[in-house]
């Protein structure tokens, strides 16, 4: 009896390890001309996660000629997942070009 509660606590940790580690959000640049150098992955929003949320976002990023983000347009997703996504691309990085140019973005969130 004595190591019960240790047994449960270790089983509860495992489980909540699970939990967090299996919720992810792959991205896939859908067009576009100019490859990405950096790419942060976003984070899965804990309440997406406990809804056990999926979907998918469509973003529309513009972005300068120094490859920096200007400004980025939500095109289709759940409003739980868009925020997400929409700071992710924010931090993106993409080569330099001559010019300015409009990428497009999507995210398939899976719990």
């Amino acid at each position: 009896m004595r190591g019960f509660p240790f047994l449960l606590v270790l089983l509860s940790l495992v489980l909540l390890g699970f939990q967090l580690g299996s919720a992810v959000a792959q991205d896939d640049q859908a067009a576009g001309d100019r490859k990405v150098i950096n790419r942060v992955v976003p984070s899965y929003p804990a309440i997406a996660r406990g809804m056990n949320l999926s979907g998918t976002v469509k973003l529309e990023a513009v972005v300068l000629a120094n490859g920096s983000v200007k400004s980025v347009q939500v095109k289709g997703g759940n409003p739980l997942l868009v925020q997400s996504a929409e700071r992710a691309v924010h931090d993106w990085k993409w080569e330099k070009a001559d010019h300015d140019s409009t990428e497009q973005v999507e995210f398939r969130f899976h719990p």
